[in-house]
């Protein structure tokens, strides 16, 4: 099986962020997803869909996500804004609570996608209600088991960035511990660099954003994130009963293509 993560579109309601149209590179993306991975089976989008959570914002997402040819799930991030996400996107599915958190079941394995914005911070939270969602939803499930989320529950390293990473991790960690030999690969965002590991014996693997990346600045201040423009990319992930491979694909690079 394949599919594509794709994360962090901030895209904007008019005119350039950063001095970047994030919508030209959603459309560059979404173009690309089609003609070169057009197989894949679906596309999962870890958050931070637009910068300003604005009607406008997503008015102008819609138009450039629908283009994809295949289904595409959703996710919050800190920039969104809930509500208006769900005018955009009232078929979304919700939890009990209304938190934008769900499940659905692959050939291999059943991919839970969770809530992790927090309405006052950019920083990740996952209360006690969310987390209960999740304890029943590991608990009803008895296969292998693909998490997705915005916030990472760990620090990368980049001192601005785990200052607003998931604050709910350890009772986050608590509540999947027992379920840690099924969780096959952990999927988020809001990093904005290629990321790969392992945490506490889970693996895991980010995505750089389309606008703007986050830059590799591991002795760097904790109040100010520094950014740069390195290439936009989105990940594809290959599935099998044995193996999960995650590519990292720089779809706007132009070099020469030859023949070794």
């Amino acid at each position: 099986m394949k599919f594509i993560h794709l994360t962090d579109t901030h895209v904007i309601g008019e005119g350039a962020l950063y001095g970047q149209d994030p919508a030209a590179r959603l459309r560059a993306a979404v173009a690309s997803i089609n003609a070169e991975h057009g197989d894949a089976d679906f596309v999962v989008l870890t958050g931070d869909m637009t910068h300003w959570g604005d009607a406008a914002a997503y008015a102008r997402f819609s138009r450039e996500i629908k283009n994809l040819t295949m289904p595409v799930h959703l996710m919050v991030g800190n920039h969104d804004d809930t509500a208006a996400f769900g005018e955009a996107f009232p078929e979304t599915p919700r939890d009990d609570n209304g938190f934008v958190q769900s499940g659905f079941d692959t050939p291999f394995g059943r991919f839970l996608l969770l809530d992790t914005k927090d309405q006052d911070t950019h920083a990740g939270a996952y209360c006690p209600a969310r987390q209960a969602w999740l304890d029943r939803e590991l608990d009803q499930t008895e296969g292998p088991i693909v998490l997705f989320m915005h916030h990472p529950p760990f620090k990368t390293g980049i001192a601005a960035m785990d200052q607003i990473m998931l604050q709910d991790a350890e009772s986050f960690y608590d509540v999947i511990a027992s379920h840690k030999t099924r969780i096959r690969h952990l999927f988020f965002g809001h990093v904005h660099r290629a990321i790969f590991g392992n945490w506490r014996g889970i693996s895991y693997s980010c995505m750089r954003g389309l606008n703007h990346q986050v830059a590799l600045e591991l002795n760097g201040a904790s109040e100010r994130i520094a950014a740069n423009f390195e290439s936009p990319a989105y990940g594809v992930v290959l599935l099998s009963d044995d193996q999960v491979t995650v590519h990292l694909h720089d779809f706007a690079d132009r070099s020469e293509r030859f023949f070794l």
